[in-house]
C-alpha cells in the first residue's frame, strides 16, 4: 500500500480523536482533566481500559511471542485475574474512601512526605519507561511501513507520534481519554478477530476447525510444570502475574486514574470484574493469531520472528485491506495506552511532585499543568529516540516486565507495609530502601542465572519483598 494512503488513514483517524477532545473539552479546568468530574460510566471505563491494559505491546509482541513460548503466557493472565481481585476488595475501597486524585497521597498519609514523594518518583520513571516501550513499538512500525521510505528520519517519526497524542489530550484530559480509549478499544477488537479470519481461510484448514486446530498444535500448550528452573513454570509466571497485575493496574496512577473517574466504588469495582473476565478471552484470542501466523510463515517461507511476525505478514501477505485494518488497530491499542500515560504523568508529577492543588492559586493551576504536560511529552520524545539505539533483539513485552519487576517492587513493598502494618517509618530514609531493593534484587537475579535458574518475572516478588524488609528496619520506636 502506498504510503500517502496510510498518511491519510493517520489523519483520517487522529482526526476523529481531536473531534471527540472537542467535545469532551467544553468547559474543562484541572478537576476535568485530573478525575473527569466523576461521572464516567463504569462501562466505558472498563471498556477503554481492556484496550490501554493490552497497548500495542500485546498487538504487536504476544503473537510473536507464541514461536518461543507457546501459550505460556495465559498462566500469567491467569494469575492476572488473582491480582484483579485484590485491587477490587483491597485498593479500590481505600482509595475511594481516601477521595485520592493521585493514589500516592496515601503514602504520605500512612507514612510521610519523603516516603510519598519516593513512590511518586518510582511511578514516573516506571511510567516513563514503560510508555515509552509501547510507544516505540509503534513508531517503529510506522517507520517500516510509512516514513523510512519517504527519508523521514526516526527521530521525526516519534515527534509526530508524540504531537498527535498531545493534541487531543491537553485539554481535558483523562475525560477525553475515558471515550477516545472506547473507540480505540473497537477499532484494536475488530483488526484482530479480521486477521484471524483472513489467516484461517489463508491457511486452507476450514476442514478442520479453528478450536480442534489450536487444540492439536504443539504450540498450544498452557500449562509448564516440569522444570522450576525454567522463566516459564506455572507457578513463577501465575504469581508474577498477580502481582504483575496489582503494581502495574492497581498501584500505577496511570490504570487508577480511570477508576477515580467513575461515579462511585461499585461501579469501579464492577469496572474492575468484567475487564478481568474479558482480559482471558482477548489475550487468549491473541495468542491463537500467533499461532495461525506462526504457522503461516512456516508454511510460506516467510523469515519474521518476535516482534516482527505480525507486521510483515499483515503489510506482504494477507492483501490491502487486512492490512489496512492491522494498521489501525496498531494504532488504536498503541495509542489507547499511550495517551493514557501521559495524562497520568502528567498528573502525577503536577500534584505530587510540584504540589499544584496546594502551593498554587486556582488560576494559575491550568497554566502550570499545561507546561507540565509539555515537559513530559518532552521527556518521552528523548526516551523512545534512546530505545533505537538500546533495544535489539528482544521482544518488547518481554524486557517491559521484566523492568517492571524492577521499578514497581519498591512500590509493591511499600503499599503491602501501608496495608498489613500499623508501623510508622522513619521517613527520610525510605529513598535509600527504595533504591537498594532493586539493586540487590537484581544481584539475586544475576547469581541465580549463572547456576542455570531463572528467576524470570518473580523478581517484582522478591524486589516487593526485600523493600518490605528493609522498611521493617526503619520503623519508628514510639
Amino acid at each position: 500500500m502506498q504510503a500517502s494512503y496510510i498518511l491519510l488513514i493517520i489523519a483520517a483517524y487522529f482526526g476523529m480523536l481531536i473531534l471527540v477532545s472537542y467535545f469532551t473539552g467544553k468547559e474543562s479546568n484541572n478537576e476535568t482533566f485530573f478525575r473527569a468530574n466523576k461521572q464516567s460510566p463504569w462501562y466505558v471505563v472498563a471498556f477503554g481500559m481492556l484496550g490501554a491494559s493490552l497497548s500495542g505491546v500485546t498487538f504487536i509482541s504476544v503473537p510473536g511471542w507464541v514461536e518461543a513460548s507457546k501459550f505460556s503466557y495465559m498462566q500469567m493472565v491467569f494469575g492476572y485475574v488473582l491480582g484483579y481481585l485484590v485491587i477490587i476488595k483491597v485498593l479500590l475501597p481505600l482509595y475511594y474512601k481516601l477521595n485520592l486524585t493521585s493514589i500516592y497521597t496515601y503514602l504520605e498519609q500512612r507514612f510521610g512526605k519523603v516516603t510519598y514523594k519516593t513512590g511518586a518518583s518510582f511511578f514516573l520513571l516506571s511510567r516513563i519507561v514503560g510508555a515509552s516501550f509501547r510507544l516505540f513499538l509503534v513508531a517503529n512500525v510506522l517507520q517500516l511501513v510509512v516514513f523510512e521510505s519517504m527519508g523521514v528520519p526516526f527521530s521525526v517519526t516519534v515527534t509526530i507520534t508524540i504531537l498527535l497524542i498531545w493534541l487531543y489530550t491537553f485539554k481535558s484530559g483523562i475525560k477525553t481519554i475515558v471515550w477516545t480509549d472506547t473507540l480505540q478499544t473497537l477499532f484494536m477488537l475488530i483488526a484482530l478477530g479480521v486477521a484471524i479470519v483472513t489467516v484461517y481461510n489463508d491457511l486452507g484448514i476450514s476442514d478442520v476447525g479453528l478450536v480442534s486446530y489450536i487444540q492439536e498444535s504443539e504450540l498450544s500448550q498452557v500449562f509448564f510444570f516440569d522444570d522450576p528452573k525454567s522463566g516459564n513454570y506455572f507457578w513463577k509466571q501465575f504469581l508474577s502475574g498477580a502481582f504483575i497485575t496489582i503494581v502495574m493496574t492497581g498501584l500505577d496512577q496511570d490504570m487508577m486514574q480511570k477508576n477515580l473517574t467513575c461515579r462511585s466504588l461499585k461501579d469501579a469495582q464492577k469496572n474492575m470484574f468484567w475487564l478481568s473476565l474479558s482480559f482471558i478471552i482477548v489475550n487468549f484470542i491473541f495468542l491463537s493469531l500467533g499461532l495461525l501466523l506462526t504457522d503461516f510463515a512456516a508454511a510460506n517461507g516467510i523469515n519474521a520472528h518476535k516482534d516482527d511476525l505480525f507486521p510483515t505478514i499483515a503489510q506482504n501477505n494477507l492483501g490491502s485491506v487486512v492490512f489496512v485494518f492491522f494498521f489501525i488497530g496498531l494504532i488504536a491499542s498503541a495509542y489507547s495506552s499511550a495517551d493514557s500515560a501521559l495524562t497520568s504523568l502528567t498528573t502525577s508529577f503536577s500534584v505530587d511532585i510540584l504540589d499544584i492543588e496546594l502551593k498554587y492559586k486556582p488560576e494559575d493551576q491550568v497554566k502550570i499543568r499545561k507546561r507540565v504536560h509539555v515537559f513530559i511529552s518532552f521527556i518521552l520524545l528523548l526516551v523512545i529516540i534512546s530505545f533505537k539505539y538500546l533495544i535489539q533483539d528482544a521482544s518488547v513485552i518481554a524486557k517491559l516486565f521484566k523492568f517492571a519487576g524492577y521499578t514497581y517492587g519498591p512500590l509493591l513493598g511499600l503499599f503491602s507495609f501501608g496495608l498489613f502494618t500499623k508501623a510508622k517509618l522513619k521517613d527520610k530514609w525510605v529513598p535509600v530502601v527504595a533504591i537498594l531493593a532493586p539493586v540487590i534484587s537484581y544481584i539475586i537475579d544475576w547469581q541465580c542465572s549463572t547456576v542455570g535458574f531463572n528467576l524470570g518475572y518473580a523478581i517484582l516478588i522478591i524486589n516487593g519483598i526485600i523493600t518490605f524488609l528493609g522498611l521493617s528496619i526503619l520503623i519508628r520506636r514510639k
